[in-house]
Protein backbone atom coordinates (compact mmCIF):
# COMPACT_ATOMS: atom_id res chain seq x y z
CA UNK A 1 0.00 0.00 0.00
CA UNK A 2 1.20 3.31 -0.95
CA UNK A 3 2.34 5.50 1.97
CA UNK A 4 0.15 8.43 2.60
CA UNK A 5 2.06 12.00 2.57
CA UNK A 6 1.26 14.41 5.55
CA UNK A 7 -1.24 16.78 3.30
CA UNK A 8 -3.73 13.95 2.80
CA UNK A 9 -3.53 12.21 6.16
CA UNK A 10 -4.61 16.14 7.13
CA UNK A 11 -7.05 16.60 4.46
CA UNK A 12 -8.76 12.96 5.54
CA UNK A 13 -8.74 13.73 9.27
CA UNK A 14 -10.85 16.86 8.58
CA UNK A 15 -13.40 14.68 6.66
CA UNK A 16 -13.31 12.18 9.05
CA UNK A 17 -17.13 11.36 10.38
CA UNK A 18 -18.44 14.28 7.92
CA UNK A 19 -21.34 13.60 5.95
CA UNK A 20 -24.66 15.27 4.30
CA UNK A 21 -23.40 18.90 4.82
CA UNK A 22 -24.90 21.89 4.16
CA UNK A 23 -23.46 23.67 0.63
CA UNK A 24 -21.49 25.92 2.73
CA UNK A 25 -20.50 23.84 5.51
CA UNK A 26 -18.75 21.26 2.48
CA UNK A 27 -17.49 24.46 0.57
CA UNK A 28 -15.36 25.90 3.58
CA UNK A 29 -14.33 22.46 4.40
CA UNK A 30 -13.23 21.70 1.25
CA UNK A 31 -11.44 25.33 1.06
CA UNK A 32 -9.80 24.95 3.94
CA UNK A 33 -8.20 21.29 3.24
CA UNK A 34 -7.05 22.57 -0.66
CA UNK A 35 -3.53 22.92 0.18
CA UNK A 36 -2.21 21.93 -3.16
CA UNK A 37 0.50 24.36 -5.08
CA UNK A 38 -2.21 25.55 -7.73
CA UNK A 39 -5.59 26.69 -7.82
CA UNK A 40 -7.16 23.15 -6.96
CA UNK A 41 -11.26 22.67 -9.23
CA UNK A 42 -13.97 22.28 -6.99
CA UNK A 43 -15.97 19.55 -8.29
CA UNK A 44 -18.91 17.77 -8.09
CA UNK A 45 -19.95 14.35 -8.25
CA UNK A 46 -23.77 13.38 -8.57
CA UNK A 47 -25.59 9.56 -7.94
CA UNK A 48 -28.66 9.79 -10.45
CA UNK A 49 -31.45 6.97 -10.49
CA UNK A 50 -31.12 6.78 -14.09
CA UNK A 51 -30.34 3.42 -16.63
CA UNK A 52 -28.49 6.01 -19.21
CA UNK A 53 -28.57 2.47 -21.49
CA UNK A 54 -32.00 2.97 -21.82
CA UNK A 55 -32.75 6.11 -24.35
CA UNK A 56 -35.57 7.32 -22.02
CA UNK A 57 -33.21 7.79 -19.03
CA UNK A 58 -30.42 9.67 -20.48
CA UNK A 59 -29.08 12.74 -18.89
CA UNK A 60 -27.98 15.63 -20.67
CA UNK A 61 -27.34 19.45 -20.86
CA UNK A 62 -25.76 22.40 -20.39
CA UNK A 63 -25.54 24.85 -17.12
CA UNK A 64 -24.34 28.55 -17.21
CA UNK A 65 -22.60 28.89 -13.80
CA UNK A 66 -23.71 32.27 -12.42
CA UNK A 67 -19.91 32.88 -11.42
CA UNK A 68 -17.99 31.22 -14.21
CA UNK A 69 -15.54 28.16 -13.95
CA UNK A 70 -12.01 29.75 -13.70
CA UNK A 71 -10.93 27.94 -16.89
CA UNK A 72 -9.62 29.21 -19.78
CA UNK A 73 -11.84 27.88 -22.65
CA UNK A 74 -10.51 26.96 -26.18
CA UNK A 75 -13.06 26.95 -28.37
CA UNK A 76 -12.85 25.71 -32.11
CA UNK A 77 -15.67 26.39 -34.59
CA UNK A 78 -17.01 24.90 -38.04
CA UNK A 79 -17.96 27.48 -40.38
CA UNK A 80 -17.53 29.06 -43.42
CA UNK A 81 -18.12 32.65 -44.70
CA UNK A 82 -19.84 35.09 -43.03
CA UNK A 83 -19.82 32.76 -39.51
CA UNK A 84 -16.30 31.66 -39.51
CA UNK A 85 -16.00 35.66 -39.51
CA UNK A 86 -18.63 35.91 -37.11
CA UNK A 87 -16.79 33.17 -34.69
CA UNK A 88 -13.83 34.90 -35.09
CA UNK A 89 -15.08 38.06 -33.41
CA UNK A 90 -16.47 36.28 -30.85
CA UNK A 91 -13.35 35.31 -29.71
CA UNK A 92 -13.12 31.56 -31.28
CA UNK A 93 -9.50 29.79 -31.25
CA UNK A 94 -10.19 27.68 -34.00
CA UNK A 95 -12.45 28.59 -36.85
CA UNK A 96 -12.42 26.58 -39.95
CA UNK A 97 -14.37 24.09 -41.95
CA UNK A 98 -12.43 20.69 -43.98
CA UNK A 99 -8.96 22.03 -43.14
CA UNK A 100 -10.00 22.12 -39.08
CA UNK A 101 -11.42 18.10 -39.83
CA UNK A 102 -8.32 17.17 -41.16
CA UNK A 103 -6.26 18.69 -38.39
CA UNK A 104 -8.80 16.80 -35.76
CA UNK A 105 -8.35 13.21 -38.29
CA UNK A 106 -4.42 13.86 -37.60
CA UNK A 107 -4.57 13.88 -33.85
CA UNK A 108 -4.37 17.33 -32.96
CA UNK A 109 -7.31 18.37 -31.01
CA UNK A 110 -6.34 21.55 -29.33
CA UNK A 111 -9.19 22.95 -27.96
CA UNK A 112 -11.84 22.48 -25.20
CA UNK A 113 -15.43 22.96 -26.92
CA UNK A 114 -16.40 22.25 -30.18
CA UNK A 115 -18.92 24.23 -31.74
CA UNK A 116 -20.75 24.19 -35.58
CA UNK A 117 -23.41 25.91 -37.94
CA UNK A 118 -26.02 23.18 -38.89
CA UNK A 119 -24.61 23.40 -42.61
CA UNK A 120 -21.58 21.85 -41.48
CA UNK A 121 -22.43 18.95 -39.63
CA UNK A 122 -21.51 16.83 -42.92
CA UNK A 123 -18.51 17.52 -42.21
CA UNK A 124 -18.49 17.38 -38.43
CA UNK A 125 -20.09 13.85 -38.88
CA UNK A 126 -16.78 12.55 -39.90
CA UNK A 127 -15.02 13.10 -36.32
CA UNK A 128 -17.43 11.08 -34.85
CA UNK A 129 -15.38 8.55 -33.49
CA UNK A 130 -12.88 11.07 -32.50
CA UNK A 131 -14.64 13.57 -30.93
CA UNK A 132 -17.41 11.40 -29.32
CA UNK A 133 -15.61 9.95 -26.58
CA UNK A 134 -14.28 13.22 -25.44
CA UNK A 135 -17.80 14.50 -25.12
CA UNK A 136 -16.44 17.04 -27.68
CA UNK A 137 -19.58 16.33 -30.56
CA UNK A 138 -21.29 19.30 -31.38
CA UNK A 139 -24.71 18.35 -30.62
CA UNK A 140 -28.01 21.30 -30.82
CA UNK A 141 -29.94 20.11 -27.55
CA UNK A 142 -26.99 21.64 -25.71
CA UNK A 143 -26.62 24.37 -28.05
CA UNK A 144 -22.93 23.83 -30.14
CA UNK A 145 -25.09 23.41 -33.45
CA UNK A 146 -26.17 26.59 -34.30
CA UNK A 147 -26.37 30.02 -36.58
CA UNK A 148 -25.51 32.07 -33.51
CA UNK A 149 -22.12 31.25 -33.25
CA UNK A 150 -21.24 34.55 -31.53
CA UNK A 151 -23.51 33.61 -28.48
CA UNK A 152 -22.58 29.88 -28.56
CA UNK A 153 -18.73 31.16 -28.18
CA UNK A 154 -19.73 33.42 -25.37
CA UNK A 155 -21.39 31.22 -23.79
CA UNK A 156 -18.91 28.49 -23.75
CA UNK A 157 -15.88 31.27 -22.59
CA UNK A 158 -18.22 32.65 -19.80
CA UNK A 159 -18.85 30.01 -17.84
CA UNK A 160 -21.05 27.50 -19.72
CA UNK A 161 -21.02 23.55 -18.53
CA UNK A 162 -21.58 20.99 -20.54
CA UNK A 163 -22.99 17.25 -18.43
CA UNK A 164 -23.76 14.02 -19.45
CA UNK A 165 -24.36 11.19 -17.74
CA UNK A 166 -21.74 8.31 -17.63
CA UNK A 167 -22.83 4.37 -17.82
CA UNK A 168 -22.72 4.05 -13.76
CA UNK A 169 -25.64 6.42 -13.92
CA UNK A 170 -22.97 9.72 -12.37
CA UNK A 171 -22.15 13.36 -13.57
CA UNK A 172 -19.20 14.68 -12.81
CA UNK A 173 -18.57 18.15 -13.40
CA UNK A 174 -15.78 21.02 -12.35
CA UNK A 175 -17.64 24.45 -11.24
CA UNK A 176 -15.52 26.88 -9.70
CA UNK A 177 -11.87 27.25 -8.15
CA UNK A 178 -11.42 27.03 -4.84
CA UNK A 179 -9.53 30.63 -4.71
CA UNK A 180 -13.67 31.92 -5.48
CA UNK A 181 -15.42 32.59 -2.56
CA UNK A 182 -17.66 30.60 -0.56
CA UNK A 183 -20.88 32.12 -2.33
CA UNK A 184 -19.55 32.38 -5.56
CA UNK A 185 -19.01 28.45 -4.93
CA UNK A 186 -22.42 27.49 -3.32
CA UNK A 187 -24.20 29.53 -5.98
CA UNK A 188 -22.26 27.60 -8.62
CA UNK A 189 -22.75 23.87 -6.60
CA UNK A 190 -26.50 24.87 -6.42
CA UNK A 191 -26.87 26.12 -10.09
CA UNK A 192 -25.59 23.02 -11.59
CA UNK A 193 -27.96 20.55 -9.54
CA UNK A 194 -30.88 22.60 -10.33
CA UNK A 195 -29.94 22.37 -13.83
CA UNK A 196 -29.25 18.57 -13.35
CA UNK A 197 -32.35 18.58 -11.86
CA UNK A 198 -34.20 19.67 -14.52
CA UNK A 199 -33.04 17.66 -16.87
CA UNK A 200 -34.89 14.36 -15.31
CA UNK A 201 -35.90 12.08 -17.94
CA UNK A 202 -39.11 10.74 -18.77
CA UNK A 203 -37.77 7.25 -18.20
CA UNK A 204 -36.41 7.70 -14.82
CA UNK A 205 -38.55 5.46 -12.25
CA UNK A 206 -38.07 6.29 -8.22
CA UNK A 207 -35.73 8.47 -6.46
CA UNK A 208 -34.28 10.70 -9.27
CA UNK A 209 -31.44 12.64 -7.03
CA UNK A 210 -29.60 9.60 -4.99
CA UNK A 211 -26.42 11.80 -3.93
CA UNK A 212 -24.53 14.76 -4.41
CA UNK A 213 -20.85 14.84 -3.40
CA UNK A 214 -18.10 17.75 -3.56
CA UNK A 215 -14.49 17.61 -3.84
CA UNK A 216 -10.91 19.69 -5.01
CA UNK A 217 -8.76 18.12 -7.36
CA UNK A 218 -6.86 16.64 -5.05
CA UNK A 219 -8.93 16.51 -1.96
CA UNK A 220 -11.37 13.62 -0.76
CA UNK A 221 -14.80 14.49 -1.15
CA UNK A 222 -17.66 15.09 1.30
CA UNK A 223 -21.72 14.09 0.68
CA UNK A 224 -23.90 17.63 0.61
CA UNK A 225 -27.38 17.52 2.34
CA UNK A 226 -29.86 17.63 -0.44
CA UNK A 227 -32.27 20.05 0.56
CA UNK A 228 -29.51 22.02 1.15
CA UNK A 229 -27.82 21.40 -2.44
CA UNK A 230 -31.55 21.56 -4.03
CA UNK A 231 -32.02 24.98 -2.13
CA UNK A 232 -32.37 28.19 -3.95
Amino acid sequence: MAKLGKRTKAARAAFEGKENLSVEEAVALIKASATAKFDETLEIAMNLGVDPRHADQMVRGVVQLPNGTGKTVRVAVFARGPKAEEAKAAGADIVGAEDLMETILGGKIEFDRCIATPDMMPVVGRLGKVLGPRNLMPNPKVGTVTMDVANAVAAAKGGEVQFKVEKAGVIHGGIGKVSFTDEQLAQNVRAFVEAVSKAKPTGAKGTYLKKVSLSSTMGPGVSLDLTSATAN
